[in-house]
């Protein structure tokens, strides 16, 4: 399988990723489909651990996915593990997506500095990309600063970063919620120069933050600076890792609107069969509605 380019559209006639996103959740819901494609899962599947079965499973997932949903989150790590046929697979993958209409958001978690940042950057986010998204995630734990470039460049060409702000692993506390001199946690820190970039632009920007669904809670302040963010809120945890569409609604309140749900395993273990699949990602987008 070969990496192909998605289509050149021009940047100028591209419309910005905010509102591609506010489109997508207007017109399908808060679903994403997650592509987590380890060979766990691709055992249960009745195929082997193979770049070949990585295509099978994704083209089959997004499949089950177009029209049905609006987005579709490719997990890089378990593209990445079988080597440069995986990668291509990935590659591969994004074309498909792009063709099937839906937004692709690439979990690769990329932060550093200087020319390395513009690396990822351009891996991942310019025009004829490798690996062309509508937008990947970022952790700015060298500082949300480091991440400037990469989000200009994703802002000139009309895609979007997901900033990890508040994650849901046990750890993620003991750095994200760190109190600063200014009285803000650096996760709070993180939502906030993530609204400043956002006010910049009309309507939904295109920066959006990661917010773990199985916090449970959120702090006044926190929800003050999600309902001020003015971009979207990618929300993981629902299904295998205990979050209900119930908890999402009640965890972010007045910004749930902006909420993209992922949801993977709970999807994969309804596959291989095509008709399952449609109708457990319908369902799950029906129970996400608000």
């Amino acid at each position: 399988m070969s990496v192909q380019a998605l289509p050149g559209d021009g940047s100028a006639a591209r419309a910005g990723f905010g509102q591609r996103v506010a489109a997508a959740l207007g017109r399908h819901g808060h679903l994403c489909v997650g592509l987590d494609p380890s060979a766990a899962t691709l055992a249960a599947w009745g195929l082997p651990d193979t770049a070949d079965s990585l295509a099978r499973f994704s083209d089959r997932m997004i499949e089950a996915s177009a029209g049905r949903c609006g987005f579709i989150k490719p997990q890089a790590a378990f593209y990445e593990r079988l080597g440069p046929a995986g990668l291509a697979v990935l590659g591969q993958v994004l074309v498909t997506a792009h063709q099937a209409g839906l937004i692709s958001l690439v979990d690769v978690k990329r932060g550093d500095i200087g020319s390395t940042m513009d690396g990822y950057a351009a891996a991942y986010l310019a025009d004829g990309a490798p690996w062309q998204a509508d937008a990947i995630t970022l952790s700015p734990y060298l500082g949300f600063g480091s991440l400037r470039g990469v989000i200009d460049l994703a802002l000139a060409g009309g895609r979007g970063v997901f900033v990890l702000a508040l994650t849901s692993n046990p750890d993620g506390a003991t750095v994200q919620g760190a109190l600063r001199p200014d009285g803000l946690t650096v996760g709070q820190d993180i939502l906030a120069q993530a609204g400043q970039v956002n006010a910049l632009s009309p309507g939904l920007g295109s920066v959006g933050v990661v917010v773990g669904a199985t916090l449970g809670a959120l702090p006044p302040v926190t929800s003050q600076l999600l309902n001020q963010l003015g971009g979207p809120i990618l929300a993981p945890g629902l299904g295998a890792q205990g979050a209900s569409p119930a908890d999402l609604k009640a965890l972010f309140g007045d910004s749930y609107a902006q909420v993209i749900a992922p949801a993977s395993r709970a999807l994969a273990k309804l596959g291989p069969d095509l008709t399952t699949l449609r109708d457990g990602v319908a369902s799950l987008q029906e129970l996400l509605a608000i």
